[in-house]
């Protein structure tokens, strides 16, 4: 199967970089301190939303702001300290495509973002962080500014993602969708594709754009 394409979407967290570790470690104790239980935390989507839109199901509105900057801060603080590697073929991958064919389209603050992504060497030409939208995933709405920045046609876009509500986004917003396999099962992943991370993934950059296959 070979997909064409003129710019390429990347979730970050489950995408490009593990931060699972960090997240728990974080979360947890950020729950500690705001008296959230476990109870509470299974009763609302966590993977791929925007922090505030989880803060937002957990406490009153008037905590929100405070409780969004005190998970940001132990995240954002884990990050040195092994908070996040990356992904199987992630460099490899990257590293084959020109930096305006590309984009981070992250749920993740701005400030976080870019605290993962230097750790690990990425620094993509375009970011789209929680901070630049008003609906999170599964809105289409960070996809579509994304390929609105890039300056490419939304259906000439091709989404890569962990989470279900990232993939939905990207359909939403007309674009093919790659799901990875990295924290979901793969029946679990409704998708264009399916693959288990961007190292079963080459991409060939041609006059056109660019054409992504599944390696042999």
């Amino acid at each position: 199967m070979t997909i064409h394409a003129q710019a390429l979407l990347f979730d970050n967290d489950g995408t490009l970089v593990s931060s699972l570790d960090s997240v728990e470690r974080c979360w947890t104790s950020w729950a500690r301190e705001y008296g959230i239980t476990a109870e509470d935390f299974g009763r609302v989507e966590l993977h791929g939303r925007p922090a505030a839109e989880i803060v937002a199901d957990l406490l009153p509105a008037r905590l929100v702001p405070e409780a969004v900057a005190r998970v940001e801060q132990l995240e954002v603080e884990d990050v040195p300290d092994g908070g996040v590697r990356l992904l199987p073929g992630t460099s490899e991958f990257l590293a084959s495509l020109p930096a305006e064919r590309w984009a981070v389209v992250t749920s993740a603050t701005r400030r976080l973002a870019e605290a993962r992504l230097d750790a690990v060497g990425i620094l993509p030409k375009t970011l789209i962080a929680a901070d630049d939208i008003t609906r999170g995933k599964p809105d289409p709405e960070p996809y579509l500014l994304a390929a609105r920045q890039l300056g490419v046609d939304p259906a000439r876009c091709v989404v890569f993602e962990d989470a279900p509500a990232g993939l939905q986004a990207g359909r939403a917003a007309g674009m093919t969708t790659v799901a990875l396999a990295t924290t979901h099962r793969a029946e679990e992943l409704a998708a264009d594709l399916v693959v288990r991370d961007l190292s079963a993934l080459s991409a060939l950059v041609t006059d056109a754009g660019v054409e992504i296959s599944v390696r042999g």
